[in-house]
């Protein structure tokens, strides 16, 4: 008997390991109420944190290109009869000795960089250096431009209407007067320029000749230049031209 009773009872005793067991998965209890599912190790792991949004593209990525500059714009002075003169840009300072070359060959100069200008229609000072006296003399009548005369200059697909506004003359043996001349304001050094304006320069050799001044620098400039300082006041794109003109 004692043995049969103790069989019965680790027979009780395993069904009620298993029933355990059942409700630790999660079956109803005794009490009619679920049971809570036991914590997985998942539980303890915090949420990842959100993946950064993308970051928003620059100005850069998102602006259009804007087109190079040609390295040659083309100038007209109707006033003067003078019509598509190549202007070559380069980076140098006015009359400088790549400048000259330039020059020398026929076609006026456009200095850029610290020591010359900004390009056609940007707020500064635009310089177009020529010839009056040699090398087809693109700019041989220039002094007699006057107050109100305009100066067309084509870069690419637009056209830049500048008006003649004033004269200056230069001293080829005075820094601070090149410094003047090539100033973002024409003549005022350290001015913050709001603008557009051009310069156009030739030599005064047939004045500095008539006094008696025949000073030259090494690349043959006289002492003496003629500035005219125009200021633009009309873009419009180079196809209107043939109306406008």
């Amino acid at each position: 008997m004692t043995g049969r009773v103790g069989g019965a009872a680790l027979v009780v005793l395993l069904a009620a390991a298993l029933t355990g067991c059942g409700v630790a998965d999660g079956a109803e209890s005794g009490s009619g109420e679920p049971s809570q599912p036991a914590p997985s190790s998942a539980a303890s792991v915090s949420p990842a944190a959100p993946s950064p949004s993308p970051a928003a593209p620059s100005l850069s990525e998102t602006a259009p290109e804007q087109p190079a500059e040609p390295r040659r714009a083309w100038l007209s002075i109707p006033a003067l009869g003078v019509r598509d003169v190549p202007v070559v840009r380069y980076r140098g300072s006015p009359d400088d000795g790549p400048g000259t070359r330039i020059q020398n060959r026929g076609p006026a100069a456009s200095p850029r960089g610290p020591d010359g200008g900004v390009g056609p229609g940007e707020v500064g000072n635009y310089i177009v250096t020529g010839h009056r006296t040699s090398h087809d003399a693109p700019f041989r009548d220039l002094p007699s431009l006057r107050g109100g005369d305009h100066v067309l200059v084509r870069s690419g697909d637009t056209v830049y209407d500048y008006v003649i506004a004033e004269t200056r003359e230069v001293s080829f043996r005075s820094a601070r007067s090149k410094a003047a001349q090539v100033a973002a304001v024409p003549g005022r050094p350290g001015e913050p320029s709001v603008e557009p304006v051009i310069t156009l320069s030739t030599c005064a050799t047939p004045e500095d000749r008539a006094a008696g001044n025949y000073w030259s620098d090494e690349f043959g400039n006289p002492e003496h230049r003629i500035d005219k300082i125009g200021v633009l006041t009309e873009v419009r794109p180079a196809r209107l031209e043939v109306v406008a003109g």
